[in-house]
């Protein structure tokens, strides 16, 4: 998160490298990960605030991370909505740079629904942990000023929730081009951009990281697939319904039989075939398409003689064929 009310909308000619960086990740993935697409996706337009969304979209000014407007008219809005604002280009490229290397390595270790289950709770974690920071430091050291009015927004407290949950996978990681064991890597780069990146703020990065060991500990306590995915699932589930509906019935259409049919090759349902050549034919036919035998009932009827058919000649038949198919 960052904190201030400045450079908001500012433009430095960062947008499109991440546009680049963002599509080379991406498309170059066998399985690409929609759910960090679409969180990615999310986060721009919100900076961006092309015209269709403008009116739609509050402005940085009402949903500012700020926990004592928070707490005292009960804004959801501010609480849920910070995350995805930005203060300026920079802010913006550098944490959905961030969700784009964190977010395809999760999404493909644990799916698109847990994954979306993840980055849910880990967002409410991270927000609730936070005011609740803040309003302790309050209660409890009457340290109000810097962190209970502080105004802050950006993705970075769940990333830093991310971080703590993608490194517990490993044993050893890099930050900032420093290895450190997994397990205190969050922590020193927590220090290292407060050190290093004026204007952060300490508190949302904090929340996360607490916010990621407290969904670390829940998950281990918890065996089976937890509520939030079951939820997830089931709804994308109702609403592919409409898609898988259509694509079935668009291949069922196609593997319908339209009176055309093979020759010499295995029978499928609703097919006969032609005694006299052998010609699978649809079973709305009556006549053979192929040499103008007809069908009877469940039995085959010929014109003329089983022999009188088998003595027509290849060249013949061929003929018949390209007549009938030319009709």
């Amino acid at each position: 998160m960052d904190r201030g009310r400045s450079n908001w909308g500012s433009s430095r000619g960062m947008l499109p490298l991440l546009a680049v960086h963002a599509v080379s990740q991406y498309w170059g993935l066998d399985q690409k990960p929609p759910v960090t697409a679409a969180l990615v996706a999310a986060n721009t337009l919100t900076y961006l605030r092309p015209s269709f969304l403008h009116r739609i979209l509050p402005t940085i000014d009402e949903v500012w991370f700020n926990p004592h407007l928070i707490l005292k008219h009960r804004d959801l809005k501010r609480f849920l909505l910070s995350p995805f604002y930005h203060i300026g280009e920079s802010h913006l490229v550098y944490n959905m740079m961030s969700l784009l290397w964190k977010g395809i390595q999760l999404e493909n270790s644990m799916g698109s629904c847990e994954f979306a289950s993840m980055v849910i709770a880990l967002l409410g974690f991270s927000q609730g942990i936070t005011l609740l920071l803040a309003k302790s430091l309050v209660l409890f050291f009457d340290y109000e000023r810097p962190y209970y009015q502080e105004y802050s927004v950006g993705f970075s407290g769940v990333l830093f929730a991310m971080k703590v949950v993608l490194n517990s996978q490993s044993d050893y990681t890099s930050v900032h081009g420093l290895i450190v064991p997994a397990r205190h890597a969050a922590w020193a780069e927590l220090i290292l951009i407060q050190m290093l990146v004026p204007g952060v703020s300490f508190l949302g990065h904090l929340g996360g990281i607490l916010a990621g060991i407290l969904y670390l500990r829940l998950k281990s306590s918890y065996s089976g697939t937890d509520p939030l995915t079951a939820i997830i699932r089931s709804l994308r589930s109702a609403l592919s319904w409409p898609l898988r509906f259509v694509l079935g019935f668009r291949l069922f259409r196609r593997r319908q039989i339209s009176g055309r049919g093979t020759v010499g090759r295995g029978r499928a349902s609703g097919v006969w075939r032609c005694q006299a050549c052998t010609f699978d034919n649809s079973g709305w036919l009556n006549v053979c398409e192929m040499c103008g035998t007809s069908r009877d009932g469940d039995g085959l009827t010929f014109i003329g003689s089983f022999s009188q058919s088998h003595d027509i000649p290849v060249e013949e038949l061929r003929r018949r064929r390209v007549q009938r198919f030319s009709r």
